[in-house]
C-alpha cells in the first residue's frame, strides 16, 4: 500500500514496464496512451489490443485512430523528428478482440505476450445504453473473463486495472443516497429476492438467438433479431433493478472479476460522466457525445427547445485527464498487492467533494453563446433562445403529446380522408416521435439521478499525493481544484463545439 505519492513515483513506476491496454481507440484509452508516453518515454512497450484482420491492419488502425489524433500534438512537439521513432519503438498494435477466448490470438503470440506483461488496463467496453444484449454480454462480461484468464498466464503481472462506471449502482432517483466504494458481490441484484446468475443469462441469450434464427435469414429477420436482442437486454436489466443494458452488464463484469481474480493484484476504477480534457495535453479535447453534451449541441443548433432535467440536480462529471491521472496513481499505489482481502474500488467522481448542477452547465452555455453567437450560412446572427426544462418525465411526456402527438393524430385523420396522400410524411414523423419517447424511457433515469458517490478511497490517495512541483500538478485528480463555471465556459463547451458539433 502507498504511503506517499508524487509525480516522480508515478511516472517512475512505468519505467521499463510492458503495459497492455484495451479500448485504446476510445476517448479514455487515447488519453492514457498519450500520458504514459509523455511522462515516461522509457516504458518498455505499450501493447494496444485492437480489432483487425491482421497485424498490419491493427497497426494502421492505431496509427490513424490513436497516434494521428490532435491529442498527440504536444507529444509530437516534444519529440520533433523523433516522434515517429518513439511510436515505432514503444507502441505495438496487437490484432485481437477480448470477446474471444485467448483474446483471438494464436497460441505462440499469446504466450509471448503473456511472458512480457507487467500491467493490464481494461478500458474496452460497449457503452450504448440500448445495446444488443448478446453484444453487451460479449464485450462487458465475457471480455472481462477472457482478459482475466489471460492475466493468470502472465508470470510478471503486477497489476490488473479494470475501468467500470460509477453507475453500476443502478437507478437512484427517489432519495438521496451515498454510494460506497465497495465491490459488487457475486449474484447481487438490486431487486430484493432475486439472484443474478451470469451463466443463466448467457444461456438465456443463446436460447433466444437460436429461436430467432429458426426463421429464414433476410433483412427483415436480421432487423427483428436486432430489436429483440436490444429489448431483451433492457428487460433483463430492469428485472434485476438496473436502468439499462450498459450499466447492468458492467456490473456483471465486476462480479465476474470478483469470482476469477484469485490472488491477482487488482484495482477497479469507476468514473462518473467523463468530460473533455481540462489541463493537459490539450484542454477541451474530447471524443464521443456524452448525455450532457446533447444539451450543449442542441442549444448550439437551436433545434432543442426543451430538455428533461431539474436544474438543481447535481450532474456528476469529471474531466478525462483527471480520470487518467487517478488511474496511473492507483496502478502505482497498488502494484504487486497479491491476495487482497477486498479489491480496491475507486470512485473517480465529483458529486461529494465539488458538486456541479445542471444549472451551472446551462448558465455557462447561455453565457458562452451570448458572447459568441452562432452565425448562419447567410451570415446572419442566430439569436440565442431560452430553453425549457421539465422537472419530471411525466410533464415532458404530456408536453410532447400535446405539442407533437396530437398534431400527428390530426395528420393521420387527414391522411385517411385523403386516401393516404400523406402516408409517407405521417409514417416518418410517427417513427421519429416513437424514437424520442424510447430515448426518454432509456435515458430519463439519468436526468434525475439523485445519488452521491462516496470517494473515501480516492480521497486517501489524493491526500498521499504531494503537490509541490509543476510535475506533481500534472497528476492532479482532485475535483475540488475545478471551477466548474470556468471549466464549462472556457474549456468544455468550446471543446464540444470544436470536436463534436460538426
Amino acid at each position: 500500500m502507498y504511503d506517499s505519492m508524487d509525480a516522480a513515483r508515478i511516472s517512475g513506476y512505468f519505467k521499463r514496464k510492458s503495459i497492455l491496454i484495451t479500448g485504446s481507440t476510445g476517448f479514455l484509452g487515447k488519453i492514457l496512451v498519450e500520458k504514459i508516453l509523455r511522462v515516461q518515454p522509457d516504458a518498455s512497450k505499450i501493447y494496444l489490443l485492437v480489432r483487425g484482420a491482421d497485424a498490419s491492419s491493427a497497426q494502421q488502425r492505431v496509427q490513424e485512430e490513436v497516434i494521428n489524433t490532435e491529442l498527440f500534438g504536444l507529444l509530437m512537439e516534444k519529440h520533433g523528428n523523433g516522434f515517429q521513432q518513439l511510436i515505432q519503438e514503444k507502441v505495438v498494435a496487437v490484432a485481437g478482440d477480448i470477446i474471444y477466448e485467448n483474446l483471438g490470438l494464436e497460441a505462440p503470440v499469446l504466450k509471448a505476450l503473456a511472458e512480457e506483461m507487467d500491467v493490464i488496463v481494461n478500458i474496452a467496453a460497449t457503452t450504448n445504453f440500448y445495446e444488443r444484449y448478446d453484444v453487451s454480454l460479449d464485450v462487458n462480461v465475457m471480455g472481462v473473463k477472457h482478459l482475466c484468464q489471460f492475466a493468470k498466464q502472465c508470470p510478471r503481472l503486477k497489476m490488473f486495472m479494470h475501468v467500470s462506471t460509477a453507475y453500476v449502482c443502478g437507478d437512484v432517483r427517489s432519495r438521496e443516497v451515498l454510494i460506497l466504494e465497495k465491490p459488487i458481490e457475486s449474484g447481487e441484484s438490486l431487486r430484493e429476492g432475486r439472484y443474478l446468475d451470469i451463466d443463466a443469462e448467457l444461456r438465456l441469450v443463446k436460447e433466444a438467438k437460436k429461436e430467432l434464427q429458426n426463421s429464414p435469414v433476410d433483412e427483415a429477420a436480421c432487423k427483428t433479431e436486432r430489436k429483440a436482442m436490444k429489448e431483451l437486454g433492457l428487460q433483463r436489466a430492469r428485472h434485476f433493478g438496473w436502468p439499462n443494458t450498459y450499466v447492468f452488464t458492467k456490473a456483471m463484469g465486476e462480479m465476474l472479476l470478483g469470482q476469477l481474480r484469485g490472488a491477482m493484484p487488482m484495482v477497479i476504477v469507476r468514473p462518473s460522466i467523463i468530460t473533455s480534457v481540462r489541463a493537459d495535453p490539450l484542454p477541451g479535447w474530447m471524443q464521443g457525445v456524452r448525455t450532457i453534451d446533447t444539451l450543449i449541441i442542441g442549444y448550439a443548433k437551436q433545434n432543442l427547445s426543451c430538455f428533461l432535467g431539474d436544474l438543481s440536480v447535481v450532474v456528476d462529471v469529471i474531466p478525462g485527464d483527471m480520470v487518467v491521472n487517478a488511474m496511473m496513481a492507483a496502478v502505482a499505489a497498488h502494484s504487486e498487492e497479491k491476495g487482497q482481502a477486498v479489491v480496491p474500488v475507486y470512485h473517480v467522481t465529483s458529486s461529494l467533494r465539488n458538486p456541479a448542477t445542471y444549472e451551472v452547465l446551462y448558465e455557462s452555455g447561455r453565457r458562452h453563446f451570448y458572447k459568441n453567437p452562432r452565425v448562419g450560412e447567410n451570415g446572419e446572427v442566430i439569436p440565442t433562445k431560452e430553453m425549457r426544462f421539465f422537472p419530471t418525465i411525466a410533464r415532458l411526456r404530456l408536453y410532447l403529446m400535446l405539442t407533437f402527438k396530437l398534431p400527428l393524430e390530426i395528420l393521420h385523420l387527414v391522411n385517411l380522408l385523403l386516401c393516404g396522400l400523406f402516408s409517407r410524411l405521417y409514417n416518418d414523423l410517427n417513427r421519429k416521435y416513437k424514437f424520442v419517447m424510447h430515448l426518454l424511457d432509456v435515458y430519463g433515469p439519468f436526468a434525475f439521478f439523485n445519488g452521491c458517490f462516496d470517494d473515501i478511497n480516492m480521497e486517501r490517495l489524493r491526500q498521499a499525493m504531494a503537490m509541490k512541483t509543476p510535475e506533481d500538478h500534472m497528476f492532479n485528480f482532485d475535483p475540488k481544484t475545478i471551477d466548474w463555471d470556468d471549466y464549462f465556459t472556457r474549456i468544455h463547451i468550446p471543446g464540444v463545439l470544436k470536436y463534436l458539433h460538426k
